[in-house]
């Protein structure tokens, strides 16, 4: 298998490949009958403003990006307001023609590692609450079902129902 490394993304070069990363994606979703994200969805400025906000991996294989994810430290439109003891998952983003086997499971640990290395006990990530075929997955990387998050209307409410899972970090 080849050794998947990561890197923070940063805003001169990485910002294309992001987008496009997403929109194939997004694709892959469709295709399959995932109603969740939509090429196009997210272009630089979203990726730009994720950096500011908190952070943006990428991971590479033999020289190739082949996946990539956001890091947050807070996510109130899903987990409401919380104290700082956790980090937020997102965006988690595999190429599906280049990634080798166990990259997306590479990419959580890589995740877990960042934030317990900031003092945090919790990683915390959501997905589609009509996609058992995640959830499961996440499950299977060690986290746990602890809440729904109900789609709601309006400013900054998902657009869909999400599965709030949680993972404790060894410190």
């Amino acid at each position: 298998m080849d050794e998947i490394t990561f890197r923070p993304a940063d805003d001169s070069g990485d910002l294309p490949g992001l987008v496009a990363l997403y929109d194939a994606a997004a694709r892959w979703m469709q295709v399959n009958g995932i109603e969740q994200w939509t090429p196009g969805g997210k272009d630089e400025e979203h990726f730009r403003l994720r950096r500011r906000e908190g952070e943006v991996w990428l991971a590479e294989a033999a020289g190739r990006r082949v996946g990539a994810f956001e890091l947050c430290w807070r996510d109130e439109p899903a987990w409401g307001p919380q104290p700082p003891v956790a980090g937020y998952v997102h965006r988690l983003m595999v190429d599906r023609d280049r990634a080798p086997a166990g990259t997306g499971r590479a990419m959580l640990v890589h995740a877990e590692r960042r934030i317990a290395g900031a003092g945090r006990a919790w990683a915390r990530l959501d997905c589609l609450a009509s996609n058992p075929r995640l959830r499961t997955y996440y499950e299977g990387a060690g986290y746990t079902v602890v809440g729904e998050q109900p789609f709601k209307e309006g400013n900054g409410g998902n657009r869909y129902a999400v599965t709030l899972l949680e993972k404790r970090l060894k410190a």
